[in-house]
């Protein structure tokens, strides 16, 4: 998937567009993870564990350990918490624009760090129907660890690939997860949004 990066004083951001995805195999993604990590990123992801599971319904607060390698060849693990829309500053919640949207705030590299108030930083995910698949744009905002615009390229191409991969795997994976209805191991959220930037709030979740 090809993509034109930007840069601005907020963060790095790109737009996307996937054919044969829909918005809600997105949305069942980010609560079962687990299911696609390595295929989303085969060359940079390791199995990703759930320190605090999504509960069905409602995925905020959850809290996932992402191993991966970047371009860089730094190894890290990633604590990465879904946050409530209400917990992100209104300036940084003015980049929403489309219907569905999941973001995400980077704790730190070590498990000591899942309670941190402060996040280094954001991404976030956006999605709408077309009439092909979906649309969509990502940005990476840095809080507490600055990101420049070099560092945003770097994860750019990172998330870029990832992106792009949804069209491989995703229609797949979600077809086959069908058959197990118990939403303890097969969980879902419906993401999409009412409103838009920082008037946005979630249709479906409290």
């Amino acid at each position: 998937m090809d993509i034109k990066v930007e840069h601005d004083a907020l963060g790095t951001h790109f737009n996307w567009e996937l054919d044969g995805v829909t918005p809600r195999m997105i949305d069942w993604f980010w609560m079962n993870m687990e299911k696609g990590f390595m295929l989303w990123h085969p060359e940079q992801h390791e199995a990703l564990e759930w320190p605090v599971r999504p509960k069905h319904g409602d995925p905020f607060g959850a809290i996932h350990n992402a191993p991966q390698t970047w371009d860089d060849g730094r190894r890290q693990n990633l604590y990465i918490r879904f946050e409530r829309l209400a917990d992100v500053a209104p300036h940084i919640r003015d980049v929403l624009v489309h219907d569905h949207a999941m973001i995400v705030a980077g704790l730190g590299l070590t498990e000591e760090e899942m309670h941190k108030a402060d996040p280094m930083g954001y991404r976030i995910h956006q999605w709408s129907a077309s009439d092909r698949g979906v649309v969509g744009r990502s940005s990476a905002i840095g809080t507490r660890k600055k990101e420049d615009e070099a560092m945003g390229k770097i994860w750019a191409a990172h998330a870029g690939q990832e992106i792009g991969n949804w069209e491989v795997f995703l229609p797949q994976l979600y077809q086959l997860y069908r058959v197990v209805t118990d939403t303890r191991r097969n969980p879902y959220a419906d993401l999409s949004l009412e409103g838009r930037g920082r008037d946005a709030r979630y249709k479906h979740i409290g």
